[in-house]
């Protein structure tokens, strides 16, 4: 196993920026070519996509179900279960922003929330970063303000997420990442 030591590395394998330049802006996803020089010398444009960051949450009840929206995802044409989650707006922090989420998606609000689990999805192309959060506990305020987000929320058992992992019913990167923790979560305390 690798000690912390050893996974900071020697820094001979870091790439060295010399410029970049972005090629195509809008609110929502900007593309930049960044003149990089790889550890063998060779140099050339990487395409970079920078993109505002996501806030996703996972709230959970006394019972142990989490709170999940059936949706639609257009590019892919492909349904599946998901966390509450979305961009973070200017002057917004992450969890204010997941707090946020949830009430507009589901309509349920949460009080707390604490940090769950940090990941940047794939930063080989994107610096998209994920601020995954955990709420136990909800309340219900009405229906969705947001009305083009989901066909149907409901309250999952966290028993059941796994499964659904392996049929693949939930593969969006946020709410994976969220549930995965969340089963780590429970396992530990299941061990303890």
């Amino acid at each position: 196993m690798l000690g912390t030591a050893s996974m900071k590395g020697s820094g001979f394998m870091r790439w060295t920026v010399h410029g970049e330049r972005q090629i195509y802006s809008n609110p929502w996803v900007n593309l930049w070519l960044v003149d990089v020089q790889q550890p063998d010398g060779r140099r050339w444009e990487h395409h970079v996509v920078r993109m505002r960051h996501l806030a996703v949450a996972a709230v959970v009840d006394d019972q142990k179900r989490v709170l999940m929206m059936w949706r639609h995802r257009f590019i892919t044409d492909a349904w599946g279960w998901e966390l509450p989650m979305g961009l973070i707006e200017p002057g917004e922090t992450p969890v204010q922003a997941a707090a946020r989420e949830v009430e507009e998606e589901t309509g349920w609000r949460v009080e707390a929330m604490k940090p769950l689990v940090y990941a940047q999805p794939a930063n080989g192309i994107t610096d998209s970063e994920h601020h995954v959060f955990r709420a136990d506990g909800a309340t219900y305020t009405g229906p969705p303000t947001e009305l083009n987000e989901s066909d149907r929320i409901e309250w999952i058992a966290l028993s059941e997420i796994r499964g659904m992992i392996d049929r693949r019913e939930i593969v969006s990167s946020g709410s994976l990442v969220g549930l995965l923790y969340l089963l780590l979560d429970e396992a530990t305390k299941s061990a303890d």
